[in-house]
């Protein structure tokens, strides 16, 4: 399902429906959360509601009571007449909320809903309603640019689309001539779906394995991959090390494909930096499964950079959704390094607790020189703990070798002998082992 909406601003409110478990302050921050996802589909939050309710397994997931006031706050263009089945309101409100100055155009759940639920509450309620899910897919869908986001945007598209298509009026009855015979409107659009999501997923496995043969290409050189919530400064920081163009928006989601950029100045032997897709809590499965080969580049990092909005007081709950994702990807005993970003916002007394609270990280800001120098120095000297240093003698005839180490070695020292060039270097044991059987092949 897709937002119809073509209004300039279409007026949104949400809602939250608590178990009883669910802390005030932990719904709270997921509401916030959801307001931005809404701005960032271009939708205006307008105000929200809130209920506590034993289960979210109801027809209307909220009470009677509340059904009714979500309604007057849609104007009360639903149909309203047959909710004699519909339970009372378990709780009132369990937390304050803001009333709407304007009449909402669509409804936000901040949880997942059945079709049925979908389709009772828009019914009830005249708008159309979006769960959570439906909107973070939305959001993917509009910010997926290469063919391989578009790819696993549109098969987990589809496979919520799925059991939410419709029969259309009279689609219970109309059959189809020839090709499926005796089937439904609805049951060959779902077959459609179907074959679509097949033809999808041979197209993302082609895909699939172009991007492993260009990592299997890359897997000489170190690769340091940057993770974390969306929004948090992935890209800001990868441009920042990169001097490259890669795009920085203050949006969630505004990064869906792997970026793949030389750490810069460049160094030798040559380090990379790959930024990655954010990840939010509740984030749809379909999406971390189609995702999957993105969060590779993750998997085949040598280190993880997790990046953190160290100025948003809930990063301590987004650094578990991180660890929870990459562990789901396998991602687990990578050595990684935690960046408290966004320093330029925190107080000194802010600064002094993260620094004790989290004595292994680094403080950051992504639009600091001298912070991103010394993140690159610290880069630089974990690729480099595990080099090995040798001495190499090239004969002068072997130019190609000495190629060879100046872009894949660091070389330390210099010193010009009367038949070679004796080099002090510092490397990896595989780019050692290679060079020195290149010297024994080309000697007479």
């Amino acid at each position: 399902m897709q937002p119809t909406h073509k209004k300039a601003h279409t007026r949104a409110l949400l809602v939250s429906v608590l178990s009883p478990k669910t802390k005030s302050s932990e719904a709270q921050e997921s509401l916030e959360e959801l307001s931005r996802l809404v701005t960032t589909l271009g939708f205006q939050p307008i105000g929200s509601r809130s209920q506590k309710q034993l289960t979210t397994r109801s027809a209307f997931v909220v009470g009677a009571g509340k059904l009714k006031e979500l309604a007057n706050l849609t104007g009360n263009k639903g149909d309203l007449k047959n909710l004699q089945d519909v339970p009372e309101d378990d709780e009132p409100p369990s937390m304050p909320v803001d009333k709407p100055l304007e009449v909402a155009d669509v409804v936000v759940f901040d949880c997942d809903l059945s079709p049925s639920q979908l389709r009772n509450l828009s019914n009830a309620l005249g708008v159309e309603v979006f769960d959570r899910t439906g909107i973070i897919i939305e959001i993917f869908s509009r910010h997926a640019r290469t063919r391989t986001a578009r790819l696993q945007v549109e098969i987990a598209r589809l496979k919520y689309m799925v059991p939410r298509l419709r029969e259309t009026e009279g689609g219970k009855k109309e059959r189809h001539s020839g090709r499926g015979a005796g089937e439904t409107a609805l049951e060959l659009e779902r077959r459609s779906v179907r074959d679509r999501l097949s033809e999808l997923r041979r197209e993302l496995q082609d895909v699939q394995q172009e991007m492993q043969g260009r990592r299997s290409r890359r897997a000489a050189e170190y690769c340091v991959a940057l993770v974390g919530y969306t929004n948090a400064g992935k890209s800001s920081t990868m441009r920042a090390l990169t001097f490259s163009d890669v795009l920085v928006e203050d949006k969630l989601f505004a990064t869906l494909d792997t970026t793949v950029r030389l750490l810069q100045p460049e160094t030798h032997p040559r380090i990379l930096i790959s930024d990655t897709v954010g990840f939010i809590k509740k984030l749809p499965h379909d999406l971390v499964a189609s995702f999957r080969s993105t969060l590779d580049e993750a998997h085949d990092a040598a280190l993880l950079l997790y990046v953190v909005d160290a100025s948003d007081s809930s990063f301590r709950s987004q650094l578990k959704v991180v660890n929870q994702v990459l562990q789901e990807v396998g991602v687990e005993d990578t050595p990684s390094l935690l960046l408290l970003n966004k320093a330029d916002r925190l107080s000194d007394e802010d600064k002094l607790m993260l620094a004790a609270e989290f004595p292994d990280a680094m403080m950051i800001s992504a639009h600091n020189p001298e912070d991103i120098t010394a993140l690159r120095q610290r880069i630089v000297d974990f690729c480099e703990k595990n080099m090995l240093e040798d001495t190499i003698r090239i004969p002068y005839t072997a130019k190609n070798v000495m190629g060879e180490i100046r872009a894949s070695m660091r070389v330390l020292k210099e010193d010009y002998e009367e038949d070679c060039v004796r080099l002090q270097v510092l490397s990896r044991s595989s780019d050692l082992e290679r060079v020195k059987m290149m010297l024994a092949s080309a000697r007479p």
